[in-house]
């Protein structure tokens, strides 16, 4: 009996055990969290240390970039082409519809400039009765008031067609630069797959080195350019509560007479954006000479911006960092990338948001700190 009752303890809990591991849910590794979560461990492809190989993984991780970019320039060209053959049809039926009200102001203009409107004028003056006097006063001002009812009309609505046209021949210079960057990215997409497959040919194991290229393809594609997201996304999140932590930080902004002065410390803006997501617990910024460096590791990944700040004027004065790098584990990513994550994220500090009237007006990096000048503009 005793041993009858172990035996029913030793399948249940096998089967407690097979149970719970079925219910165990299958999820994707990610390796960063969301703005304000605790990442959690990261997963990477190793990155190897043979040069030749470094230099084909550049190359393929700038095509699929630009491959990328293609699509997006397709898509942009799709619309502008369906814009641009809109715009044309309204033009030309606006055309159309204004040819009647352009012959019409024509002939007041001319009656005006052949003086068929003098009569009017002359009969008004020559009235020999009050009553006649208003009878042709209240005649010259609703013809002279219809005259340029109809004139104003037609400027409308030429202006309107103006417009019309304009808008019609800057999309079609903006379609035709379009294809014109396809074009030069397609070129440049040929080129990198030709210097790939012949890297691979030289290869020692060329199967081995094609699977490699088309791993960190995916692993790129599904992982890595999310993660660069994810970061990019938190500095601007967090950018947009600096001018707060300025003005209520200590010995960061002084007045000087009718300018202000910024001084921004390595220290500072790490210790503030640690404090604003733990994405930056291992994350700094850099103040060089000239030059801006926020480099970061979490696990196997690794990112570092390069890049300077500048001064925008319209259409908000403010402080831009311009990215002239970013590096994924040790690889650059292409100009179309770094644009690309320009227009998706906002790095830019705006003073006018400490203080409305506040401009900047120059600004440099050295020896570990930025320094602003702030002139008040009202």
């Amino acid at each position: 009996m005793l041993a009858r009752r172990s035996l029913c303890r030793m399948i249940a809990a096998m089967l407690l055990v097979l149970y719970c591991t079925l219910l165990l849910p299958l999820r994707a590794p990610t390796l960063a969290a969301e703005p304000g979560e605790v990442p959690p461990p990261s997963l990477s492809l190793d990155m190897p240390d043979n040069e030749e190989t470094r230099e084909l993984l550049q190359k393929t991780l700038s095509v699929s970039e630009i491959d990328r970019e293609i699509t997006r320039i397709q898509a942009d060209q799709v619309t502008l082409e369906k814009k641009v053959a809109l715009l044309n049809i309204q033009a030309a039926e606006k055309k159309t519809a204004i040819a009647d009200k352009q012959e019409r102001a024509g002939a007041i203009v001319r009656s005006y400039y052949m003086g068929d409107r003098d009569g009017l004028l002359t009969a008004f003056l020559s009235a020999k009765s009050i009553s006649r006097l208003f009878i042709l006063f209240d005649y010259y001002e609703m013809t002279i008031g219809r005259d340029h009812e109809i004139l104003s009309q037609y400027e409308a609505e030429y202006k309107d067609l103006e417009a019309t046209i304009q808008s019609a021949e800057r999309s079609s210079r903006e379609l035709a630069e379009l294809k014109r960057t396809m074009e030069e990215q397609k070129i440049r997409v040929a080129a990198l797959n030709k210097e790939i497959k012949s890297g691979i040919g030289e290869s020692t194991d060329p199967g081995r080195m094609g699977a490699l290229l088309e791993e960190f393809t995916q692993y790129w594609e599904n992982i890595g350019l999310h993660e660069v997201k994810i970061y990019f996304k938190a500095l601007s999140a967090a950018m947009k509560d600096l001018p707060a932590f300025v003005q209520n930080r200590e010995g960061v902004l002084e007045r000087r007479g009718m300018t202000y002065h910024l001084r921004l410390k390595e220290e500072d803006i790490n210790e503030f954006l640690r404090s604003k997501n733990q994405l930056f617990k291992d994350f700094a910024f850099q103040f060089n000479e000239n030059g801006v460096t926020a480099s970061g590791k979490s696990g196997n990944l690794s990112l570092i911006l390069k890049g300077h700040y500048s001064i925008q004027k319209e259409p908000d004065n403010g402080l831009m960092f311009n990215v002239d790098n970013v590096i994924f584990n040790g690889l650059e990513l292409p100009d179309t990338t770094r644009e690309a994550l320009k227009e998706e994220f906002d790095l830019g500090f705006y003073p006018e948001k400490i203080v409305s009237f506040l401009h900047a007006t120059e600004v440099e990096s050295k020896d570990g700190v930025l320094h602003v000048t702030l002139s008040i503009s009202f």
